[in-house]
């Protein structure tokens, strides 16, 4: 966008937001559902229009990190270290909410799940949602499409789930093209419930101590977005196979593979030309950048089944292959 065209879009959202509607929001991640999070029936306009539960969180979005002081009423150190080497960027930290605030876009919970995205489009509205009159604190954003279907990451993807009536800025495609990175803060120990782009190793170098997986322990963890085991699945079922599985079942498909779609790193002996093949990018961020955008080509061709070679057992594979993993779970 121009910058008077994006000035003038940026005013229209505002005034949206504040009259209680939805907009399409590019992040760096995902294209947002955004509303102000502070306003309980805009929130439940977000659960209806997506079909998503109630009391299944919502991410908020903040303009900045002093944004985090209206909706937690603590951040511990670790917290605040992670905030100061991550933001803006694809980081949501789950900290104790503030009583009064929020309350339905944390699903009811005493806590809520915080982020300052990096996107320029997304720091423009957030900016100015922030010195309207009266102030909108914070928008909350899940993914723009039905609930458990693939993530949009253009535009178009979000009027292709939701048409002309929602008011969607284009930013472009996302760079991330995965959603953010989650860590719990509310246990005194840093929790990792989904992974995303950032690296492991370094999100523990920040914190100055180990990231626990939300696996090792015992009590109850915050309910999170994007952390149910089925979600982000295409229309077509997906399945996650080794490079061996997909070559031994393309070898007794033989020419009935038509309406089989391939996404794989190795190479494979196709049975027929007109199969679907994609090859798979050998770095993980460019995986990720793609991964949506692609799973939802696939189902513009029609394909019935959609094959993945699963990615490497290597912590920088761990976001795209969290994705992969829920959405052959939905199958």
């Amino acid at each position: 966008m121009l910058d008077g065209t994006l000035q003038s879009s940026v005013q229209a959202a505002v005034a949206a937001l504040a009259r209680g509607e939805l907009l399409g929001l590019p992040t760096e991640t995902v294209y947002g559902l955004a509303a102000n999070a502070d306003d309980e029936a805009a929130v439940a306009r977000i659960f209806s229009t997506k079909g998503r539960p109630a009391n299944h969180p919502l991410i908020v979005h903040v303009a900045s990190p002093e944004g985090v002081a209206h909706y937690a009423r603590e951040v511990p150190g670790f917290a605040q270290r992670l905030i100061d080497a991550f933001w803006p960027g694809p980081l949501t930290l789950i900290l104790p909410r503030r009583e009064g605030v929020a309350r339905a876009a944390a699903g009811g919970q005493d806590s809520i799940g915080l982020r300052c995205p990096s996107h320029p489009v997304a720091q423009r509205v957030l900016a100015a949602c922030a010195a309207h009159q009266p102030a909108l604190h914070g928008l909350a954003a899940p993914s723009a499409n039905r609930f458990g279907r693939v993530s949009p990451t253009t535009a178009a993807h979000v009027q292709e789930e939701f048409g002309d009536a929602l008011l969607v800025l284009d930013g472009g495609a996302c760079a991330v093209g995965i959603e953010s990175t989650i860590v719990d803060c509310t246990r005194g120990q840093p929790v990792l419930l989904r992974p995303g782009v950032l690296d492991p190793v370094d999100l523990a170098r920040v914190c100055g101590q180990r990231i626990l997986s939300k696996e090792e322990l015992s009590a109850h963890t915050p309910r999170a977005s994007g952390t149910l085991l089925a979600h982000y699945a295409p229309k077509a079922t997906l399945r996650l196979m080794s490079a061996g599985e997909l070559q031994a079942g393309l070898n007794v498909l033989g020419a009935d593979a038509v309406h089989v779609a391939v996404y794989a790193r190795s190479r494979l002996r196709l049975p027929t030309p007109r199969m679907p093949f994609v090859r798979m990018p050998e770095a993980p961020t460019d995986a990720a950048h793609e991964l949506f955008a692609q799973l939802r080509a696939f189902d513009e061709r029609g394909v019935r089944l959609i094959w993945v070679e699963a990615p490497p057992e290597d912590p920088a594979w761990d976001g795209v292959r969290d994705r992969l993993q829920r959405a052959a779970a939905a199958g």
